[in-house]
């Protein structure tokens, strides 16, 4: 029996890449490289400033010169986190329909909590969450376990008795690991690389709304 559903942030709850591509663009901009569209800043914006860096600037963590623009990447990001991002449609409906059916709700994203903390102050959520665990809430992100089960623990309950939705492979793999159902969020951030059929999720929706035929009450 499912007593609580946990949701990924970026791609899943929210559709947080125009302001994640904004700064982007900004960082680009001082450095003299042209601005990325968003049709190319949407498929990577799950993958924060690494998968970002890499669109823009053609690095990785490995590189000298990551560490410094990652950093400015994220300042630019910090002014602005909330100019242009949404909650996706259906979710506050969907938020509204697990308060009603007793069932609790949480947050698991690899955002890390300097940002996730003021969004969630932001967002116009019906329900507040009853667990939101960043990506550096326990030390370590998706896809360890930790997170997930730190937050089934904040809510008391099973990871058993847990749905956890994302838009990841990170996401299905960290819910996998410690039994709970995933389901995929194909509305969210997937690129055209990407094989979500591989991920191993137990359900897939194609809008928030949809998850409700899979939950009790």
């Amino acid at each position: 029996m499912i007593r609580a559903v946990l949701f990924d942030l970026d791609g899943t709850l929210a559709d947080t890449a125009p302001d994640l591509g904004a700064a982007l663009n900004r960082l680009l901009a001082e450095e003299g490289r042209p601005a990325q569209p968003y049709t190319a800043i949407r498929p990577v914006a799950s993958h924060g400033a690494r998968g970002l860096l890499e669109l823009g600037f053609g690095i990785g963590p490995a590189d000298a010169e990551f560490a410094s623009l990652r950093e400015r990447f994220l300042r630019h990001y910090e002014t602005a986190l909330c100019e242009e991002t949404r909650l996706f449609d259906g979710v506050n409906e969907l938020i509204t329909a697990l308060g009603e059916r007793g069932l609790k709700w949480g947050i698991v994203t690899n955002k890390p909590m300097r940002y996730t903390d003021p969004l969630i102050e932001i967002l116009p959520l019906p329900i507040a969450p009853q667990t939101c665990v960043s990506g550096d809430t326990v030390g370590i992100p998706k896809p360890d376990p930790k997170p997930m089960l730190h937050a089934a623990a904040e809510l008391g309950i099973d990871p058993a008795e847990c749905l956890y939705v994302g838009d990841a492979e990170r996401d299905i793999e960290a819910g996998r690991r410690v039994g709970m159902t995933t389901v995929l969020a194909s509305y969210g951030y997937i690129s055209s690389s990407d094989e979500p059929q591989r991920w191993g999720a137990d359900l897939a929706i194609n809008h928030p709304l949809e998850l409700l035929a899979h939950l009790p009450g």
